[in-house]
């Protein structure tokens, strides 16, 4: 099994806080990480439709068959027990005594804040980080070979092919969840704004266009955004205008928290198209900026980030706020520098001028540092570099010995 770098951040909270809440979508190894961490705690799934039942019909008799540490699958499921665990943690005062994982934030949301605020710790799980397979020995030379498997724990622990396991993973935990969640009367319609979102990752979203292309009202495309986002099937990179006024543009952009699914969606089906893929560019940027949040989360830290573009078109794909410093980064596909591929940085420079303020460009090619203290990062190393300095952990630099061939 490939080690988990959220493990840490685990272990502590749960001598921090009587319940800790894992969250993310469909598959990225909630549970795994809870039983492996809490071997000994009594385990119920409440996707199963018995245990579902009982939580939901007697809450209390469900819950007082657990004198000790307990994981519970799927709480959006029964929101309602987390009152009952409430009463439960307040009157035991015990720290680690419920571990609860969910896939739905929507679901969870006012559940949480208001029946377990300052009782439960909140950490985020994403599918495996580039690093956490460099732990493994799993490495490969292209991002074209990352971008294609996606990072899905069963890919790698099962020897899936990634094809066949993205169609299941869609139609299984894709349209399922969503049918949940909406009234989803016609699937088509859905299956294409799916599809043309994929298009369209790392543009600014333009809902009423995405509407049209779709066939429904930009109401719905809003909606339909918003349960994705909160099943944590994309993320929303909002623009960042502070002290910028009406010179920057104020829509977001949405990633995809598994290029795998881009992938996919896209049509793609063997490395060597992300490569010929239009959109390559996308699905590089989709890669790094998803590896950042992977990184922050972690360390159960929030990401605090931004993207920047001005009202000329002089555009930043990531900003991230490191305590004072910002760190502003250009997210390039190719393998070869061009000083041109540093226009959005230069501009950012001459608009903020902050000395708190650190460059970066992350793409395809060799490192190095520029005179004007520009790092210039290889892809596989730039969120550890960057975001963990001094460098440490696995190393995932261009010599790595343990790199694959496609």
């Amino acid at each position: 099994m490939i080690a988990r770098e959220i493990a840490t951040e685990m272990k502590t909270v749960l001598g921090e806080y009587p319940i800790v809440t894992i969250l993310g979508p469909r598959q990225a190894g909630k549970t795994t990480l809870a039983r492996s961490i809490c071997h000994e705690a009594d385990y119920e799934n409440l996707e199963v439709p018995e245990t579902r039942e009982f939580a939901q019909s007697d809450p209390k008799a469900f819950l007082a068959q657990f004198s000790g540490q307990v994981v519970i699958d799927e709480i959006q499921r029964v929101p309602s027990l987390l009152s009952y665990i409430q009463d439960i943690v307040d009157s035991e005062k015990r720290n680690g005594r419920f571990v609860l994982t969910g896939s739905h934030q929507l679901e969870l949301r006012g559940a949480v804040s208001q029946s377990l605020a300052g009782r439960t710790a909140l950490l985020r799980l994403l599918p495996f980080s580039i690093n956490e397979l460099a732990s493994a020995d799993v490495v490969y030379d292209r991002f074209e070979d990352y971008a294609f498997r996606g990072f899905l724990p069963r890919i790698y622990d099962s020897g899936l092919r990634p094809t066949v396991a993205w169609s299941n993973y869609y139609q299984t935990y894709v349209e399922r969840d969503v049918r949940q969640l909406i009234d989803l009367k016609n699937a088509s319609l859905f299956e294409k704004f799916i599809k043309l979102l994929a298009g369209r990752t790392g543009q600014l979203i333009d809902y009423s266009s995405l509407a049209n292309d779709v066939g429904v009202d930009s109401k719905t495309v809003r909606s339909w955004l918003s349960i994705l986002e909160a099943s944590f099937l994309i993320f929303k990179l909002q623009p960042y205008f502070e002290n910028f006024g009406k010179r920057v543009v104020k829509n977001p952009k949405y990633y995809f928290t598994d290029v795998g699914l881009l992938c996919f969606l896209l049509g793609i089906r063997e490395p060597e198209q992300v490569t010929r893929d239009p959109l390559v560019g996308g699905i590089f940027e989709n890669l790094i900026i998803l590896e950042f949040l992977k990184e922050r989360w972690n360390r159960g830290r929030i990401a605090d980030f931004y993207f920047f573009r001005d009202s000329n078109d002089n555009e930043v794909d990531l900003l991230v706020m490191e305590g004072r410093e910002i760190l502003a980064m250009e997210i390039k596909s190719c393998a070869t520098f061009n000083a041109s591929l540093l226009k959005g940085i230069s501009r950012i420079k001459k608009l903020m001028d902050n000395v708190f303020l650190k460059t970066f460009l992350i793409y395809n090619g060799h490192p190095f540092q520029r005179s004007d203290k520009t790092e210039i990062l290889y892809f596989r190393d730039a969120a550890l570099k960057i975001l963990r300095p001094p460098f440490s952990g696995a190393s995932v630099t261009a010599e790595n010995r343990h790199s694959r061939r496609s």
